[in-house]
C-alpha cells in the first residue's frame, strides 16, 4: 500500500499543475476551487489503479479533471446559490491565482474563460496548455479536424469578451 501512496504522490505532483489550472476555469470562488482540486485528487486516487497508459497520463489527467468539474458545474446549477458580494468574489479569485500569474491580463483572460460554455472552456484550457488538437480531440471527444476550427471561434470570443469588458470599463 505504501507504494501506492508513493507512486500516487509522485503521480499528483507531475500532474498538479493541470489540475489546478483546469479547476481555476471552472470555479468563481477559492473553496468551490479547493472543493474541485480535491474531487480530481479523489478520483485519480480511486480509479489509478483503472488506468491502463493507452493515453498519456497527462490526457487521462484532463479528461478525469474535466470530467469532475463538468460534473460539479451540474450539480451546482441545481442548487443555485448567487453571490450577493461581488468585492468579495473578486478578493477570493485574486488570491487563488499563483503569485507568477497574478497580472491583470492573466485574471482578465480567467473571468473570460468562465463566460464560455463547458466544453468551449476545456478545450480552450487545453489549447494554452500548448496540447495538440489530437490529445485535446481525445479529452473532449470530437474530432482532431474541428478542433481547430472550434479554438479560432473560441479565440474570437474571449477577444469580444474582453474588449467589451475592457469598454465598459473605461466609458
Amino acid at each position: 500500500m505504501d507504494s501506492k501512496k508513493e507512486h500516487f504522490h509522485q503521480f499528483l505532483n507531475d500532474h498538479i499543475g493541470i489540475i489546478k489550472k483546469l479547476c481555476r476555469g471552472y470555479t468563481n470562488n477559492s473553496q468551490d476551487f479547493e472543493d474541485y482540486v480535491q474531487d480530481v485528487c479523489y478520483q485519480l486516487w480511486k480509479s489509478l489503479d483503472n488506468f491502463r497508459g493507452e493515453s498519456k497520463s497527462s490526457t487521462w489527467v484532463y479528461r478525469v479533471t474535466l470530467n469532475v468539474c463538468m460534473y460539479n458545474l451540474k450539480k451546482k446549477k441545481r442548487v443555485q446559490i448567487i453571490p450577493t458580494d461581488r468585492i468579495e468574489i473578486n478578493r477570493k479569485l485574486d488570491e487563488q491565482v499563483d503569485e507568477d500569474q497574478s497580472n491583470d491580463n492573466y485574471q482578465l483572460l480567467f473571468e473570460a474563460i468562465r463566460q464560455l460554455q463547458t466544453i468551449d472552456r476545456a478545450i480552450i484550457m487545453l489549447y494554452l496548455e500548448k496540447k495538440e488538437y489530437k490529445e485535446i480531440s481525445d479529452v473532449v471527444g470530437l474530432q482532431a479536424n474541428n478542433i481547430g476550427v472550434r479554438v479560432n471561434r473560441i479565440k474570437k470570443k474571449l477577444k469580444d469578451i474582453i474588449d467589451e469588458r475592457l469598454r465598459r470599463t473605461v466609458g
